[in-house]
């Protein structure tokens, strides 16, 4: 059951309020070197991508934002930790949305000066919680528990911060409570949809490696999700950040949020394979990685998990002994050598995908 949350507009993209859920990730470039970000955006843009962050650090950085926005196609988050000035000079150089975390940022009139920077210019401001950088003590008084004291302090955190910036007059808000341990990034968000309704940006911090951390993703970001928690998500990798939408896509269309981009099936092999399927269903989703057209691709092994098991599947391709075969919908459109399967394959994908643009 989806929480209800307020909308908030991020530049084109509104969250909440019922609006799909948003895609996000990060640049892992210098941003004060505007050319290397600046593709790497266009990379994100490609694969789907619906808000970038990118980290100010230094005033280069602040100053690159300006550079930035005037070339991509997208909302710019810019993240801010520590320094108050980055996040006024961000905002004075186009910034679509701020993200900070008031607990590093300084004074109470620190943050005041952000806040009232970002009324000014109308940019909503991310309030993100992290479970590694709490502050010990807060004013703020939990009324109900989680069940679990970690969880309990970042929304009290959270709270605190809420309660001051409205006291400001701003609630043009999206908040994230973020931890490396699911179990108490789930019992967060739980907490906190009980008790305040800004939309909600969610992820599992530090989450690991592309295989690791597309696991702790998955079932962490599934579960909120699957309770209708999560107005916009990243995929925290330590991998390209295009691996990050590409996860985040696969991760709503599995629970049937949002459809976008390829579906792969594929067999996980056995003794009756006939081609090498690993290695096959590796290039194939490589060639369609960033197809936006909704697909369900098939990649299998022999007759047995060919047509039989995969004939539901949009387009399909099939090892053989000698031959390998390209289906759609179940019908055998092509037979060929292995060793030109992928060739076919690719000209009957784009046909297919030419027609779905129809």
């Amino acid at each position: 059951m989806e929480k209800k949350t307020r909308a908030v507009k991020i530049g084109g993209v509104k969250i909440g309020a019922g609006f799909p859920v948003a895609v996000q990730s990060m640049t892992n470039t210098r941003t004060s070197d505007v050319k290397s970000t600046l593709a790497q955006i266009k990379r994100l843009e490609e694969c789907g991508c619906e808000i970038v962050r990118c980290s100010v650090p230094d005033m280069d950085s602040a100053a690159a934002v300006l550079k930035i926005k005037r070339k991509i196609k997208i909302p710019l988050t810019a993240d801010i930790h520590y320094d108050y000035r980055l996040a006024i000079e961000a905002i004075k150089n186009g910034a679509d949305k701020i993200r900070i975390n008031p607990g590093n940022i300084g004074s109470a009139e620190k943050v005041r000066l952000v806040v009232e920077a970002a009324k000014k210019a109308r940019v909503p401001v991310r309030i993100g919680v992290n479970a590694g950088s709490l502050k010990p003590k807060t004013t703020y008084r939990l009324k109900a528990s989680s069940g679990d004291k970690t969880a309990d302090k970042m929304v009290q955190n959270l709270l605190e911060y809420i309660e001051f910036f409205e006291w400001l007059d701003f609630t043009d808000i999206v908040v994230s409570l973020k931890a490396s341990d699911v179990p108490v990034t789930i019992m967060a968000h739980r907490l906190y949809s009980r008790l305040k309704d800004y939309p909600v940006h969610i992820g599992i911090t530090e989450a690991g490696t592309e295989l690791s951390g597309t696991i702790k993703s998955s079932v962490g970001l599934g579960i909120l999700l699957n309770e209708g928690i999560g107005d916009t998500m990243r995929v925290s990798l330590t991998a390209e950040p295009e691996k990050e939408v590409y996860t985040a896509y696969r991760i709503l269309d599995t629970l049937g949020i949002r459809k976008r981009g390829v579906e792969i099936i594929s067999c996980p092999t056995c003794a009756r394979t006939e081609v090498d399927v690993i290695r096959l269903a590796g290039q194939v989703e490589k060639m369609t990685i960033n197809t936006a057209a909704v697909l369900k691709v098939a990649v299998m092994g022999c007759s047995v998990n060919g047509i039989g098991e995969a004939g539901h599947a949009d387009i399909g391709v099939c090892g053989g002994k000698k031959i390998g075969i390209i289906f759609k919908s179940g019908k055998i459109v092509k037979k060929a050598a292995k060793k030109e399967l992928l060739k076919y394959f690719d000209r009957e994908i784009k046909k297919l995908i030419r027609e779905k643009g129809k």
